[in-house]
């Protein structure tokens, strides 16, 4: 997908920002920033977690609680003749009827956006009976054609389904179906893509330019996804702490960047530094006719007498040496993840799954010596540390499994020499071990859901998606630690992504995942540069 050719009217903006200050209890985390939408352009505002990126965008609709907005931003009229509109001082009853008629906007994840308890097409009916004033049949006509306006097949029953009975894609689109309903002069999709794969980021790509292109509208492009700015935008402004450091043209910015900041944005794409695996020696984890599947109910009267079964894994075969990364890549509901749980031992599984020689056996006590050579790190670090624990009981709490004989200092001794491996130390933090996981960033948190892994010295890593809840600058950092982590230790990983990219950056061995089945496999090089299946460069294409 490529920017329109069209080129948009800057001298006549529809949204004009100037001098936009936010701040929360006298503290400025917007510091008077500029920039203007023209109709039909789309501008992405780009930055790091903490920029101010959808502090800015939500300060538009006035949508930030306890929050001090000063400034302009100013709407063009939808009426010929008519002086703009103020959005940061006009009445909030004017304000309620341009919120979704005229500015709609697309949250980052629908599943918390939409509302659980009620269908996807009465969410969007009750937009348009709000907005539009129709009839309650007419409402949930229309909700059913926003819905196939979108994409979504069989639109008429997918209108009557709740969110959780739909796909993470799916219910993006219902999202966008809800944006939309109204059709907005101007869309302000915050993230719209982040927490889908690489597939879906493209389809729902292509659909939002389809539908900008339809309705004449302009869109305002929250993201870090740098990849996406250049398949969709017109311009690009990048904001850094609050600040708008540069804007400009999506080709004159990515083409010649003025600002060290977006020079370090565009040069964060992850990079390779991997040692060869070791040829030669006995695989530390190695799978054969690798089946898991999970007990379902069958239909009709037979589920009466017996279960059927989900098949989720069919027949996986792979080894991974010492030193070796083995990357499993596929779209959701491939099989990934739970290939993953049935490395660690967590699901009861066929076929031969051995590590280290040792073969799993669903027996607690007997498997506790494998588990201690098999650990993880898991997508969110903040989900996956206890939000009551110290930073010294999250990391030492393997210690006390594996290795009770350890005493309190010796035990403390270990946590500060793991702390330090990963790059966390008590001169950056003072009183490190008593701090809890809200007191540090994503990727710190990271780094510290790493050394919990590392601390009873593991020989496979299981990566269960380890940057993609991170920014692109924070990513990198993450990646150049475990390579460096892997060079040092030795350590062999199995890295579960559908981010190319990383793939790239960290794998040797490859293997792409379509609907539990293992469609290719091969080295990095071959299937990624090379791929023999169509599933396979639609998912290097997608990456692209």
């Amino acid at each position: 997908m490529t920017p329109s050719s069209k080129e948009p009217d800057l001298a006549t903006p529809l949204l004009e920002v100037e001098n936009l200050r936010v701040a929360f209890s006298g503290k400025e985390v917007v510091h008077g920033i500029d920039f203007s939408i023209a109709p039909g352009e789309k501008l992405a505002l780009v930055g790091e977690s903490g920029s101010g990126k959808s502090i800015t965008a939500l300060s538009l609709l006035r949508l930030v609680h306890n929050a001090r907005i000063s400034g302009a931003a100013r709407l063009a009229s939808g009426e010929p003749g008519q002086a703009p509109i103020n959005l940061l001082q006009a009445p909030e009853r004017e304000l309620l009827g341009i919120r979704g008629r005229d500015i709609a906007m697309i949250f980052q994840e629908p599943m918390t956006a939409l509302n659980p308890v009620y269908t996807v097409g009465d969410q969007i009916a009750e937009v348009l009976q709000l907005k539009q004033g129709v009839s309650a049949r007419e409402a949930w006509e229309g909700a059913v054609e926003a819905l196939a306006a979108t994409g979504i097949p069989e639109p008429a029953r997918r209108a009557a389904t709740y969110p959780h009975q739909l796909s993470g894609g799916q219910r993006q689109r219902a999202m966008i179906a809800m944006a939309l309903a109204c059709r907005p002069r101007l869309l302000l999709a915050d993230e719209p893509t982040t927490a889908l794969d690489v597939t879906l980021r493209q389809q729902i790509l292509d659909l939002l330019s389809d539908l900008q292109r339809q309705n004449g509208m302009s869109v305002l492009l929250i993201t870090h996804d740098l990849n996406l700015v250049r398949r969709f935008a017109d311009r690009v402004a990048v904001m850094e702490n609050g600040h708008l450091v540069e804007q400009g043209t999506v080709a004159g910015v990515f083409g010649q960047p003025q600002h060290a900041y977006t020079r370090r944005l565009i040069d964060s794409r992850p990079r390779r530094d991997v040692p060869p695996a070791t040829e030669g020696q006995a695989p530390v984890m190695r799978a054969s006719a690798l089946r898991v599947s999970y007990p379902v109910p069958l239909p009709g009267f037979r589920g009466w007498f017996r279960r059927g079964a989900f098949v989720a894994v069919h027949g996986a075969e792979f080894s991974i040496p010492p030193g070796g990364t083995l990357g499993i890549v596929g779209e959701s509901g491939s099989g990934k993840s739970t290939m993953a749980l049935a490395a660690l031992g967590l699901v009861p599984h066929e076929g031969k799954l051995e590590v280290v020689g040792q073969h799993w056996g669903n027996d607690v006590q007997g498997d506790r010596a494998i588990r201690k050579l098999v650990q993880v790190v898991f997508q969110d670090p903040f989900s996956s540390l206890s939000p009551r624990m110290t930073v010294e009981e999250i990391v030492g709490e393997g210690l006390l499994v594996h290795e009770p004989a350890l005493d309190i200092d010796q035990r403390r001794a270990r946590v500060f020499a793991t702390l330090e491996e990963v790059g966390l130390s008590e001169g950056q933090f003072p009183g490190l071990l008593g701090r809890y996981p809200h007191e540090f960033s994503g990727g710190q948190r990271q780094r510290l859901a790493i050394a919990r892994a590392l601390i009873v010295q593991p020989k496979v890593l299981v990566l269960d998606e380890p940057t993609s809840a991170l920014d692109v600058t924070i990513q990198q950092q993450v990646l150049r630690l475990l390579q460096r982590l892997q060079k040092e230790r030795g350590l062999s990983y199995l890295l579960i992504t559908h981010d190319v990219d990383v793939i790239r950056a960290m794998a040797h061995e490859v293997l792409v995942m379509k609907d539990g089945k293992v469609v290719e496999s091969g080295s990095v090089e071959q299937v990624l540069n090379h791929p023999r299946e169509a599933y396979t460069r639609t998912l290097v294409a997608a990456a692209a």
